[in-house]
């Protein structure tokens, strides 16, 4: 059918005409983005238009108008309908009858409406007190009746706009911001609205609006492309869900990428993103331009009655060869030629971003237009520039987004493209891959006077992740391009060899200081192994710090940072020379730890002491200079018995308290103790945390443990019944746990790693299950990235020692069906 037939038969059946006519239209594939939103807007036309006719044949003085999406001809299948039923105001009467006549059809049809019934003189007052309803007229499309009315509308609001643009234009400015603070950044959200969010349609149209003024325009490269991929993925949204939603939430977003014909949801959301930063940015370069015109309108007068009129010229500030300042951006001399300086885009970028100003888009036009390519290896400058733009700080990103606008990016970097806009399924992560690799940058930047070599952790913080656009293990990945690029970017061999190393093991100090044993030489023997010298084990202190820093505030603490760097500290004497410590089995006990042992063991029950404990930040750590609590120690001594770990688990999980680190080990009582008893004590030394509230009395712990050591605690049912009491979220379902064994991880214990969805209760459930296997945990070493429980267990035979190959993987094996039923 095409569109002729659908108005046809719209305009045969009337209301269930149009019915059944825009239904068929929607059930089209073959007929999606602007042709469809086309034919939906014009067969809505003529169905509204046969409405108004049936009603007021002969009408005078009243049209009717659409606003807004509607009036400029863009129908998604769940669009709303702005309607303005404008008139003179000689026959209120009459037109409120026939507004009736209008509306009451539409909502029958289950269409949702937003209508108004005024005159022009109504019309205009109520857009110069609502900014909104005047960004809706400003797109008025004449329907039917009075075309005289509706025209002399648009005039006089168009008219309105331009005149009070300078008052209007900050309001609106100040309206986007607030949006984009209420929905954050499209670009960057994993569930983004593509209507609300920064980068979003609404966005788009505030353009549309700043250009309708005539006071500034945006940049217009990409644009109509960008918002109509937007529109594109809005309407297969509402295709997919049958709902009037923007929101593109995780669990449609394969169904809206199949509805588009894309491959996957990463794809889309690529798109996505992609789009959002085409607008983004316009609208930053937009509004700069705004508030540059006003600036001048307000100076002019007072410049013209000082200077007894005239035309002042630009002041122009010079910052760099072939670079200049001038109204407040970086922008080309006059005598620059980018064709004959390859070196000019850098330059004019490390430029800007050391002034903290913007790159004049103009100049980065110019540049992209005309710039050659850079020689392989590039001159010293070009690297050196390069360095110079990544260690300018927070000023960095803006700049790297004005050359990523007009693809200078990947031109200077080729292997950039697989990560730019990508985005990551893992919610520490706050950016996509591209825009995480120049915060880690901004962070590196700040680090750089702790290494002897900030020239290489500025360029290894820009490309840890760049592996993240490959199959496999990004690291791995990330290691052969890293080396590539070292090598076009001009560094020598030996440079070259460390930037790769450090890409290769930029995730080895947070994964071992957090998941392995400190205590056990074959830790800190691997990590120096893979490291290899001091200079590089202080790049990659340093980069490990920029990296969590630029993932999210779950990925790094002072807690976290102290672990690190006592593995550091560790690592760094190994390399000097010096012996690992002692043994963890031949350690002797505190006297505190042996006080415990020798009353747990008079008692023949648990004994424990809670304290608190805090670290106060490096002195050297810009991000805070508050201490942060690293939680409470809680060290339990009891007769050496089955199921003390479960038991512990279990109770602290009831009484919601978070495990950060845990460590187990048995204590030979003093023969002085009991001579007749040759038995022995479990020590426990955790540091745990209240997930809310504060921290129960040590009584009350110990009083439970008891109760759960003599089996009259029913942990398990207590933690069903609490998760019966909450309803579950509806959301995106959690990949299953993975239980593996760690090869060569420790000469004194087989380790077993854990990764799974965090819940109350999963240590619980770890703890009864290995208790099952029974084998002993010689200590623990847990850790929580947003939703996701990375836990590593030193586990032994009752023997004290490792458990053999096919027993540790048999023992894996049962853990993780225990965890996935």
């Amino acid at each position: 059918m095409t569109r002729t037939d659908d108005r046809k038969e719209a305009d045969d059946t009337g209301p269930s005409g149009y019915a059944a006519a825009r239904l068929h239209l929607l059930n089209q594939g073959a007929r999606s983005g602007p042709p469809r939103r086309t034919a939906l807007a014009g067969l809505t036309d003529d169905w509204l238009t046969g409405l108004f006719a049936a009603a007021a044949p002969a009408a005078k003085g009243v049209s009717l108008v659409a606003v807004g999406g509607y009036g400029r001809g863009e129908l998604s299948p769940r669009s709303d309908l702005d309607l303005l039923l404008l008139h003179d105001g000689s026959d209120p009467a009459a037109v409120a009858a026939l507004a009736d006549r209008l509306w009451y059809p539409v909502w029958d049809l289950g269409i949702s409406l937003d209508h108004s019934v005024r005159t022009p003189a109504e019309a205009r007052r109520t857009a110069g007190d609502d900014l909104k309803v005047q960004l809706g007229l400003l797109d008025a499309r004449h329907l039917a009746g009075d075309l005289g009315l509706t025209a002399g509308l648009r005039t006089a609001i168009l008219a309105d706009w331009r005149n009070q643009a300078p008052k209007r234009l900050p309001e609106l400015q100040e309206l986007c911001a607030e949006r984009a603070e209420r929905h954050g950044e499209l670009r960057f959200l994993l569930e983004p609205d593509l209507k609300e969010a920064r980068g979003g349609l609404r966005d788009a149209t505030a353009l549309r609006a700043v250009a309708a003024s005539w006071l500034a325009d945006a940049p217009r490269e990409g644009l109509a492309d960008a918002r109509r991929r937007l529109l594109d993925a809005r309407d297969a949204l509402h295709l997919v869900t049958g709902r009037a939603t923007d929101r593109l939430a995780l669990q449609e977003q394969d169904q809206v990428a199949a509805e588009l014909g894309l491959l996957d949801a990463d794809t889309l959301l690529r798109q996505v993103y992609e789009a959002a930063r085409v607008i983004s940015y316009a609208g930053d370069v937009t509004w700069r331009e705004v508030n540059r015109v006003l600036r001048a309108r307000a100076v002019r007068p007072r410049l013209r009655a000082m200077i007894g009129g005239g035309k002042a010229s630009a002041e122009r500030t010079p910052l760099a060869e072939g670079v200049v300042e001038q109204d407040g951006e970086a922008v080309l001399a006059r005598t620059a030629r980018p064709e004959r300086d390859p070196v000019l885009p850098l330059r004019a970028a490390a430029a800007a971003a050391q002034a903290a100003l913007p790159l004049s888009p103009h100049a980065v036009r110019r540049m992209a237009a005309t710039a050659r390519p850079l020689p392989t290896p590039w001159p010293a400058e070009a690297r050196e520039q390069l360095i110079t733009l990544l260690g300018s700080g927070r000023p960095t990103v803006d700049v790297w987004e004005a050359l990523e606008a007009e693809g200078l990016i990947s031109r200077l970097l080729p292997d950039w493209e697989r990560v730019r806009c990508r985005p990551q399924r893992n919610a520490v992560h706050l950016w996509t891959v591209d825009r995480h690799l120049i915060e880690t940058a901004v962070r590196a930047s700040a680090l750089t006077r702790r290494v002897s070599r900030p020239d290489l952790l500025l360029i290894a913080a820009l490309l840890h992740d760049i592996g993240k656009g490959w199959p496999g293990d990004h690291s791995v990945a990330g290691e052969i391009i890293a080396r590539d690029v070292a090598a076009r970017l001009g560094f020598d061999r030996a440079d070259v060899t460390v930037l790769s190393t450090l890409v290769r093991h930029h995730l080895l100090l947070v994964d071992t200081a957090t998941r392995r044993d400190l205590d056990d030489p074959a830790t800190v023997r691997a990590v120096a192994d893979a490291v290899g010298s001091q200079s590089t084990l202080e790049l990659l202190h340093a980069l490990t710090e920029a990296d969590a820093l630029a993932t999210g505030p779950a990925a790094w603490s002072t807690w976290r940072g102290s672990l690190v760097t006592d593995l550091v500290r560790r690592v760094a004497a190994l390399l000097a020379g010096e012996h690992p410590d002692t043994e963890p089995e031949t350690a002797a006990p505190t006297a505190e730890q042996e006080r415990l042992a020798i009353e747990a063991h008079r008692t023949g029950g648990p004994v424990l002491t809670l304290r608190a404990q805090a670290e106060p930040a490096p002195p050297d750590d810009d991000t805070s200079g508050e201490s942060e609590p690293l939680g409470v120690e809680l060290v339990i001594a009891v007769p050496d018995q089955p199921g003390v770990l479960p038991a512990l688990a279990g109770v602290l999980a009831l009484h919601r308290l978070t495990v950060r680190t845990g460590g187990l080990r048995t204590l030979r009582l003093p023969d002085a103790v009991d001579a007749s008893d040759d038995g022995s004590v479990l020590l426990l030394d955790w540091r745990v945390a209240a997930e809310y509230g504060s921290l129960p009395q040590a009584t009350r712990l110990r009083a439970d443990l008891v109760r759960a050591l003599d089996g009259s605690l029913d942990i398990t049912g207590r933690l069903a019944e609490r998760d019966a009491a909450y309803p579950r979220r509806r959301g995106r379902a959690a990949p299953p746990p993975r239980v593996t064994v760690a090869p060569a991880a420790s000469r004194h214990a087989t380790v077993i790693e854990v990764r799974a969805q965090d819940a109350p209760g999963l240590l619980f459930r770890i703890g009864t299950a290995l208790d099952k296997a029974a084998v002993r945990v010689r200590s623990m070493h847990v850790s929580t990235l947003g939703a996701n429980a990375v836990d590593a267990f030193y586990v032994t035979s009752g023997t004290g020692a490792p458990l053999p190959p096919e027993d540790a993987t048999a023992t894996a094996r049962a853990l993780e069906e225990t965890l996935r039923a």
